[in-house]
């Protein structure tokens, strides 16, 4: 059910963070593809090793994801998101200094811990612990600002790693981290502290589950596991986009689906934050799962048709664009404000598990079947993603009526 609320969204503060999700992303994330060629060859190590290193940090950062979900709650996301910036800046530091590959796979795995405390899961509790009625607004105006990082972080790297080492760069993108992250991170934090402490903790503006404590167990279950389904497909295809490109006779045109993924992703939150104030959470997480295995049988279908592959960068933009937003607001509408770092937090983890290991699976499953079977399965995975999400609408209607009386005091 949507919130409906007449306090408005906390536009500084959503401006605030915007600036640094596209700081974090870009430092932390984004720039990693164009550093890696340099750093692996620092290392002695091929590309495959290099990347199996990110893959096996994101992996350990997924498995230490529920407790700095744990510790969102408990001591705020403000105050995590600041010490997070510390941990980041250092992290690059030590990367940049790493004496060797054990010492680099350290700080990488540190930068992947970072990124849990100061990237989107973090920001969404932050947002929720700031307004909780108005959060889901909240939520989809960052994402918006934020999907401008890859577009904003490709070319300052590139830019910047043509006259400086990787190891320069990291430690440009450490005193980002520290200068401009962290005081934002600390400022949020004291204006959440001071309004909890206004209003009592904050108990009166909390948001309330809209599912009975009897569904709970199972609707998370079924939104975990098409959270988790969803990550696994996008994770694999765009790590192998090029490759799946080639062998579907498109090779070229990889290129333009990149140039065409970013702005379908801001383009979809666009037209959410502008027509989708009317659509349940539910709902959005439905359309946003259909898109996905429409974008690949699209481009089975069509392969090696050139206008096929167009549509199919659009519409795979599209679905990926609202994942970010139903990842946040999914789990407020259906389970309130109370525990939402720490739900976000075991989300989280199942989402960079399953992101880790995809990249290896669909290369096994291309290198043994081919692509098109291959795509196939991905397709019938995300078919099971839309699946779980029309089961958690079939398990809220009973109690979408009720709930719908109780939210008019909010007006």
């Amino acid at each position: 059910m949507t919130i409906v609320s007449t306090e408005r969204p906390p536009v500084a503060a959503i401006a605030a963070l915007g600036l640094t999700q596209i700081i974090g992303y870009g430092s932390l994330y984004y720039s990693f593809s164009i550093l890696a060629p340099d750093m692996a060859r620092d290392l002695g190590w091929s590309s495959e090793w290099i990347f199996g290193a990110l893959s096996a940090a994101l992996l350990i950062g997924g498995l230490a994801a529920p407790l700095m979900g744990t510790w969102i709650d408990r001591f705020g996301a403000g105050r995590i998101m600041t010490s997070g910036s510390a941990i980041a800046a250092a992290a690059l530091v030590a990367c940049a200094f790493a004496p060797g590959k054990i010492a680099f796979v350290a700080a990488l795995i540190g930068i992947e811990i970072a990124s849990n405390l100061v990237q989107y899961g973090a920001a969404f509790a932050l947002l929720v612990q700031i307004r909780p009625q108005v959060a889901q607004r909240s939520i989809t105006y960052l994402t918006l600002i934020a999907g401008f990082a890859s577009t904003i972080f490709w070319p300052i790297t590139t830019a910047l790693h043509a006259h400086l080492s990787w190891q320069e760069v990291y430690l440009i993108f450490a005193a980002l981290n520290l200068v401009v992250c962290l005081p934002i991170h600390a400022w949020l934090s004291r204006g959440v502290s001071q309004t909890r402490r206004r209003t009592g903790e904050g108990v009166a503006k909390r948001v309330e589950p809209s599912l009975p404590p009897s569904l709970r167990r199972p609707a998370f279950i079924l939104m975990v596991t098409g959270f988790a389904l969803e990550s696994f497909v996008n994770s694999a295809l765009l790590v192998h986009m090029v490759p799946v490109m080639s062998a579907l006779g498109l090779g070229a045109m990889a290129v333009v689906v990149g140039t065409l993924f970013g702005p379908s992703q801001v383009l979809s939150r666009l037209i959410n934050m502008v027509f989708g104030e009317s659509l349940s959470q539910v709902m959005l997480a439905i359309i946003c799962a259909i898109l996905l295995p429409t974008a690949l049988v699209i481009l089975i279908a069509t392969a090696p048709s050139v206008p096929g592959a167009l549509l199919f960068a659009v519409v795979f933009g599209l679905g990926s664009g609202l994942n970010s937003i139903v990842y946040g607001t999914l789990p407020l509408a259906l389970f309130g404000s109370d525990g939402y770092g720490r739900r976000q937090g075991q989300i989280m983890s199942v989402r960079l598990v399953v992101s880790s290991m995809a990249p290896f699976a669909l290369a096994f499953l291309m290198g043994n079947m081919g692509v098109s079977w291959s795509l196939s399965i991905a397709a019938l995975l995300s078919t099971v993603a839309v699946a779980a999400f029309l089961a958690i609408m079939w398990l809220t209607r009973p109690v979408a009526r009720p709930e719908t009386v109780a939210n008019p005091r909010e007006a």
